[in-house]
Parts: structure tokens; sequence; C-alpha cells
């Protein structure tokens, strides 16, 4: 937590549209924040009376609601911070209304022990912006054959373990991995992806990825190994995080894994859920990403999968890459994108399109990460912490990616019109981002 919390002066917001995930209240409302945390609510436009040192702020109707809670965000500290700093990233998620983030172990060197782990936290606190957390190594190096210190990371503050984007593809090792964890309730998140079948590829096997002459896979490498990763759950007992489902076969066997009752959860990157493998155009390198762009008729499966509760999560999967590693021919380039001040407005598009209740919405970026990590946040409610997002979601917004607040700008949505400009972040009843008017 920011040394700071809690010092500032009481604030109330007043004609505001209050959306909490936790009631599914969705209208008119106030809040009170003093002392770092929400202190009341109201189901009506104010309050009768406030106290002469309340500084009021008069939301207009636009949208309050509980801070973003983003579960993979990739930075360069340590090792590449011409990429990205923990600084940088932090701004950038406070521009774009996340109020918390768990940073990925792929960093140089990798976060495979409570040392590294210790020392990022570190770094988070001397930022004093949003709250950062760290999701440790599931294996030593990232090299998919020892299992890392995860019991030791846990205790020095981990909150779940995984090889980022590497495939875990030895079996035993991955039963070693889900066993152990099991045994004191760590969360396992993993990227089902059969390396065989997927090496190499820089498009999705298909029609499109044909014509374009482009390295390709086929979307059953996602299936196949999802199958075995509910297997082994399964088998071990183990809470699995399905890291970025993408597609139509991978949703029917997360079905029924869940219909089976096993302990899994999944989420979803917002890129995905807003373009398919036709937004690649003529090679635009910014589109290039990691699972990459599916189908039109997947991209539906998965909004429709958010829209009734199958897909649990929606996360930016922000991953900067410099302008060196990214104008380069298609193949070639790094694959990734930025995604910490788009993620609100493209998830907001959904709303807009009628595909899915606000609240909904707002719940899979909110109260069900933090649900799943145990924490307090995520929702409006006396007592909980003030992280709050004030946001006008009508307002018109172009993606200049140039003005974005991340060091890197490699964003998809650059030039994309979206609907939704966030006007005041709060971490602990600090603004730690403000819209000029």
């Amino acid at each position: 937590m920011p040394r700071n919390a809690g010092k500032s002066a009481p604030t109330a917001f007043v004609n505001a549209r209050l959306v909490d995930p936790e009631s599914r209240y969705d209208g008119p409302g106030a809040l009170v924040v003093a002392e770092g945390v929400i202190a009341d609510v109201a189901r009506r436009p104010g309050f009768e009376a406030l106290s002469p040192d309340v500084r009021v702020i008069d939301c207009n109707g636009a949208m309050l609601a509980p801070g973003l809670i983003d579960l993979r965000v990739k930075t360069g500290e340590p090792g590449s911070e011409t990429k990205e700093t923990l600084e940088s990233a932090a701004r950038a998620a406070a521009g774009g209304g996340v109020t918390s983030i768990v940073v990925q172990p792929d960093t140089d060197p990798t976060v495979d022990e409570p040392s590294v782990v210790d020392f990022i936290l570190r770094r988070a606190r001397d930022v004093e912006l949003v709250h950062v957390h760290v999701a440790g190594a599931a294996t030593k190096g990232l090299a998919g054959e020892r299992m890392a210190e995860i019991g030791l990371m846990r205790e020095a503050g981990a909150v779940y373990f995984t090889d980022a984007d590497r495939p875990i593809v030895d079996s035993k090792v991955m039963r070693r991995i889900l066993s152990y964890a099991s045994g004191f309730g760590a969360i396992i998140s993993h990227r089902p992806a059969d390396p065989y079948l997927s090496a190499g590829a820089a498009a999705t096997e298909g029609e499109f990825a044909g014509r374009m002459g482009l390295p390709a896979a086929p979307v059953v490498a996602e299936r196949i190994m999802l199958e075995r990763d509910m297997a082994l759950a399964e088998l071990t007992g183990a809470q699995l995080l399905v890291d970025q489902i993408t597609c139509a076969d991978a949703l029917a066997t997360l079905r029924r894994a869940k219909d089976r009752g096993l302990k899994v959860a999944a989420t979803a990157s917002i890129n995905h859920l807003s373009f398919n493998e036709l937004d690649i155009g003529d090679y635009r390198t910014f589109c290039k990403l990691t699972p990459p762009l599916r189908a039109e008729d997947d991209r539906q499966a998965l909004i429709e999968a958010l829209a009734d509760g199958l897909v649990d999560i929606v996360v930016s999967a922000h991953a900067p890459a410099p302008a060196e590693d990214k104008r380069l021919p298609y193949d070639e380039a790094a694959p990734g994108a930025v995604g910490l001040e788009t993620l609100l407005p493209g998830l907001l598009t959904l709303h807009h399109e009628e595909r899915a209740p606000l609240v909904d919405l707002i719940r899979a970026v909110t109260l069900a990460p933090a649900q799943l990590l145990g924490l307090q946040a995520g929702r409006l409610a006396a007592g909980a912490p003030a992280d709050l997002v004030l946001c006008d979601i009508d307002a018109p917004l172009v993606v200049d990616a140039a003005r974005l607040m991340s060091k890197s700008k490699n964003s998809p949505f650059d030039g994309r019109r979206l609907q939704g400009q966030v006007l005041l972040t709060m971490v602990d009843g600090r603004v730690i981002h403000k819209t000029a008017q």
C-alpha cells in the first residue's frame, strides 16, 4: 500500500452513476471517501448534509466504479527499462482507470525467487501510484523444466504463478507444479498452446494467413493444451487460471471443466474481444499478438462467453515493445500490444453495442479478479478500499498511440474511435490521475 494512503481530505462524489458489481447496482448515487476507504454510499444523487471540510466532486452523471484490476501486465523492469518501467506502467494504468496491476515474471532477472519479488514490491512502493502485485515464475528461468520456489515466493508476496507466454510442455512438471500449489491454495496460470503446433507462428492458420503468406498455427493447438491442463487440474485438485483463452473450441473445453466443478477460471484479453485476424490488414505489426488474433467467429464466441460468465476476467495483456522491435517484417516483429489505457474504453464498446450489461463488464475487470486474488477491492461498499475510477462512458475518444503514457506506443487501437474518457482515478483516497477539463 502506498505510504500516504488515507492522508487526503474527505471527498464526496455526488450526482454519479454508481456501478457496483458486488450488489449489481447500476443507478444514481453518491459516495464519500475518508481515510483511504469508502465511508458511505447512497443510492441517490447526494447526501442531505456534509461536513464543511468535505471536498465535493460533482460527477454530472459520469460512471463511478471500482478501480480496474489488471491481472496481466508486462513491464521492462528489471532488465529492459527502455520498453517500460514500473513508474511508466503505473502512470499508464492510472490514466486508464486501473488501480491495481499484476506484473509478469518474464523480466531480467526472471521473477523466480523471493528476492526478485521483494525488489519489485519495494520499487512499486517507491513509485506510490497504483497497487502493484507480482506474479512469480512457475518454473526456474521460465524453462519449463524445474519448479521454481513457489512457496517462498508466495510468502514474499507473489499472488499467482505462471511462465507467462511460455507453455509448460512437460506434463510431469506441470503435474508437480499443480500438486504442490494445491497444497496451500496457490493459483497457477497457464497459457494453453501446444508448442509443437504453434512454434514460429505469426498468425492463425486459415485462408487469410495463407493469402498473406504468414507462418501460422491452427486453433486446435490451444484446445489440445487446454484439454491436458484440465485433466491435470482434475487430477490434482489445483486452482487453475486459463491465460487468455481465444477460440470457440477451447471455450467448449472450458465449459465442460466448469460443469464438472473444477477450480478453474479464465481470462480473455481486450485485444481478442476487439479485433480479428483481418485487422492485420497490410501486415500491421501493432496487431501481431500472442496468442494471434483469431477468426471473427471466435471473437463473437468469446464475447458471448464473457456475457454469460464462462469467461471470468478481462485483461489488457499489456506488453510494451519499442518501435525498433515492431517496425520490422511481420513475421520478424515482436508480438504484443500496450493496453492499460485502452482496456476500459475498449470494454465499454461491448456495452455500447449492447452485448452485455455494464455492471457485468465492470465486474470482469474489478470484482472478479479481486475475488480470485483475495483482495478487498472491486466493490462500492462502506469499508472497501477507496480505489475508484470516474469515467464519462459516452465521451468520444480517438486513440492516438503517440500520446499514450506508456513508454512504448504499440497499440492496435491506434486511430480507432471509442467511447469512454477516464476523468479521475483514485487509489486509497488519493487522486492519482485527473483529466484536464
